[in-house]
């Protein structure tokens, strides 16, 4: 802790606001979402395809429209995007504290997508800026509050609960009122910085995405990332459903368990994991180090010595998903402050906030289309009867993102020259 407090007062208060800012936004989120579907199937008796649609509209809305909140970060300036995004997220949450209709509720899961998207590019983009040449050491810091308040938001949310779900929608929703209010007075101002090659209007908009799309070290590094984060989504689907193979009923006492150690691994291990890749492997071999973690996170699921010739042993099957919880984590946690910074170089220091929302909108569309496969892959499975087979594939996933990255590497994509050239002086 220490340590931590001491590496986030090094960096400008803009940075250090930023950073407590994240664990506000992740306390308010999490303490709402992880309960929103069994409010809507049972506090307000929705179907089931109306709960889907509820949940999958938020997702839709965030993946979707990352590139929108991006580009507006950079026309218009990072803060204004980070505030824009807070109040609309404070609209949404108390829209969904008052809503019990299915239109409603959609609206309000729209906006609250929509908001993650306008604000998560911004504050990414602030953050390089602010940072400087410490960009790794700031986005190691920023993933531990990043991952706190993961931790903590659905225990608040839990304690919450014992009054009503709408309790917890309108602290939520005040979470992020305040976290709106505190920007607006103490946040710096931080605009990118001019180009005066860019024009104005759509025109503009659609030279910044030409450059983009042409900047190929950049397609091809999300090409070869895309698949972590799948493999990162696998703590919200492949991992429970195991969990409920293994326990029945009694699997959601056991995710709460996964979450912890998830949490509480990227947490603890950080900034010494950021401290031990800095001082021997460079940003491409650390990024490589951690997907292949992220892989063999798997292997732990592998048909073992706790399968029985009746079945497989729920406690070493547990066992198994705390390891995988843990390896994805400490393989993420590895990874993400220098596959942050290697976007910023290969942007060429420019367009920075229309990269990251790029990057999360192709990440967004690789875990969509990656959960059609891991769902089809669990039914084969059962007709196959080969429980091993999506734990292989996933782990294939992640030394494949390990072996195009080493490539991109050798070949000199990931170079700093590599990535879109500086802007043009006028």
């Amino acid at each position: 802790m220490k340590q931590l407090c001491a590496r986030v007062r090094s960096f400008d208060p803009g940075v250090q606001l930023l950073m407590f800012n994240q664990f506000g936004i992740n306390l308010g989120f999490y303490m709402l979402m992880p309960y929103l579907a069994d409010h809507l199937a049972h506090g307000l008796g929705l179907a089931a395809w109306a709960v889907g649609l509820v949940l999958g509209v938020r997702n839709l809305s965030q993946q979707g429209m990352f590139w929108l909140g991006g580009t507006l970060a950079d026309r218009i300036g990072y803060k204004a995007l980070i505030l824009t995004g807070c109040g609309l997220r404070t609209g949404a949450f108390a829209l969904l504290a008052l809503a019990d209709t299915l239109p409603a509720l959609v609206i309000a899961s729209a906006a609250t997508g929509l908001a993650g998207a306008l604000f998560n590019p911004a504050v990414r983009a602030y953050l390089a800026a602010g940072a400087g040449e410490r960009r790794v050491e700031a986005f190691a810091a920023f993933n531990v509050f990043y991952q706190a308040g993961i931790l903590l938001g659905p225990l608040v949310g839990l304690a919450l609960l014992t009054w009503d779900f709408r309790v917890v929608c309108t602290v939520a929703a005040a979470v992020f009122a305040l976290l709106a209010v505190v920007q607006a007075r103490a946040l710096p101002p931080c605009h990118p910085a001019a180009d005066t090659a860019r024009g104005g209007g759509l025109r503009g908009i659609a030279a910044d995405w030409r450059t983009i799309a042409t900047n190929r070290p950049f397609v091809l590094f999300s090409a070869a990332m895309a698949g972590s984060y799948l493999l990162a989504f696998q703590t919200y689907l492949a991992l429970p459903l195991q969990a409920r193979t293994l326990l029945g009923e009694d699997s959601g006492t056991a995710m709460g368990v996964i979450f912890a150690v998830s949490a509480l691994t990227a947490v603890a291990g950080q900034l010494r994991l950021t401290a031990w890749a800095g001082k021997r492997l460079d940003a491409p071999q650390a990024i490589a180090i951690g997907l292949v973690l992220m892989g063999a996170a798997f292997l732990p699921l592998l048909p073992g010595p706790y399968h029985r010739a009746d079945g497989l042993s729920a406690g070493g099957g547990m066992t198994g998903l705390v390891l995988c919880a843990g390896l994805l984590a400490a393989g993420s946690a590895l990874l993400y402050p220098f596959e942050m910074d290697t976007l910023v170089r290969l942007s060429g220091e420019r367009l920075v906030a229309t990269y990251y929302g790029a990057y999360s909108t192709v990440s967004g569309i690789a875990v969509a289309a990656g959960n059609l496969g891991v769902g089809a892959l669990f039914d084969l499975a059962a007709r196959l009867g080969a429980p091993w087979l999506p734990w292989a594939v996933l782990a294939a996933v992640g030394g494949g993102c390990a072996t195009a990255l080493t490539a991109l590497r050798r070949t000199g994509h990931l170079d700093p020259a590599a990535g879109a050239p500086a802007p043009a002086v006028a």
